[in-house]
């Protein structure tokens, strides 16, 4: 595994963002090969790497210039809950699951690698977890009328709390 303190993956800048982006891209290619060594077969590998990729790059790095390691509550959520359903053409809870698989399994790599808290991933693995509440979001996410955006957003903002 790469070695990095939390700060590396600060975000102030552009040129922070290219830079985490380019950590991450090889913290991702370890992950993989780490789930190789486990036995994992390829195609399973693969498929978390590239969910856990998908929500740390884009999610985490592009769209929320947010530290990888900062331990904060609801992170998992609001990317399930809320970012995810409206950021993809078509939501579905068997793609949302995969996803929520591969970032649980990343999560669990970083514990392992020494970089979170046991506490931490117990809340990151409840986060993933919850896919009944997740499965009920999209379903109403489809039934929003009129000016019902905003009630639906605020029950999973994608502001920080």
């Amino acid at each position: 595994m790469l070695e990095f303190d939390k700060n590396t993956f600060d975000i102030a800048s552009v040129e922070d963002e290219l830079r985490v982006d380019e950590i991450c891209r090889k913290l991702l290619k370890d992950f993989h090969q780490d789930l190789l060594r486990k036995g994992v077969s390829p195609l399973a590998s693969g498929s978390l790497a590239q969910s856990a990729d998908y929500y740390l790059r884009d999610y985490l790095v592009s769209a929320r210039q947010q530290n990888l390691l900062e331990e904060k509550s609801g992170v998992v959520r609001r990317f399930a809950a809320t970012w995810y359903i409206i950021s993809t053409l078509e939501p579905t809870v068997e793609e949302l699951t995969g996803h929520l698989n591969g970032i649980r399994e990343f999560y669990r790599y970083l514990h392992s690698a020494g970089l979170l808290s046991e506490a931490f991933l117990a809340l990151i693995e409840q986060e993933c977890d919850d896919i009944r509440w997740y499965s009920e979001r999209i379903a109403s996410f489809w039934k929003i009328r009129d000016d019902g955006y905003l009630a639906w957003e605020r029950e999973c903002s994608l502001k920080e709390e």
